[in-house]
């Protein structure tokens, strides 16, 4: 597998399968990315296309200081909040991935069948609590606490502050222990 910049001169030199490579390699992370942030298949399968369509416009701006991957999740947020602003939608969801999911298991380690209710009821609780956010602290849950990304990468993809990615994180947080405060125990 080529490296990322390798693909990036390439494409820039006019190399339309290095293009293609590029998108193979990345188009997974980018629709699970925009389907957390949309929580619609179609309007994540059009923030998928618009943003290959951006990056191919706009690659001679990568200037290759951040990680090919921060830039790209920065063109991915633009499109979704975009749709977001267009379609005049209120609220953006995410639905979290079943691994993240914490098993109440019993003393046998085998999860029972009170254990899947009580987590699928969990998992619907914490949904709901993620909608009630504000846009700005969804994408910065998103970004931190689902895909996994640091402070620093956060903020260059929100081209915010690492101080705000901090504050908006923590407010984020405290809002669902306090909308979760009953099936959270401290």
């Amino acid at each position: 597998m080529k490296d990322t910049n390798i693909l990036i001169k390439q494409i820039l030199d006019g190399d339309k399968q290095a293009f293609s490579e590029l998108v193979r390699r990345y188009e997974d992370t980018v629709f699970s990315f925009a389907f957390k942030v949309c929580r619609d298949r179609e309007k994540a399968e059009e923030a998928l296309q618009d943003t290959f369509v951006n990056v191919y416009r706009k690659l001679h701006q990568f200037d290759g200081k951040s990680k090919f991957s921060t830039w790209l999740y920065s063109i991915v947020t633009n499109n979704c909040l975009m749709k977001n602003r267009q379609r005049k939608i209120d609220e953006i969801s995410v639905q979290l991935e079943d691994e993240q999911e914490q098993s109440t298991a019993g003393a046998t380690g085998i999860p029972t069948p009170l254990d899947a209710v009580m987590s699928d009821e969990l998992q619907k609780q914490l949904d709901e609590a993620i909608l009630t956010l504000p846009v700005e602290y969804r994408v910065v849950f998103v970004l931190r606490d689902i895909e996994g990304l640091t402070a620093a990468e956060a903020a260059d993809v929100l081209d915010i502050s690492v101080a705000a990615v901090k504050s908006r994180l923590h407010r984020a947080r405290k809002e669902l222990r306090e909308q979760l405060s009953e099936y959270v125990t401290s």
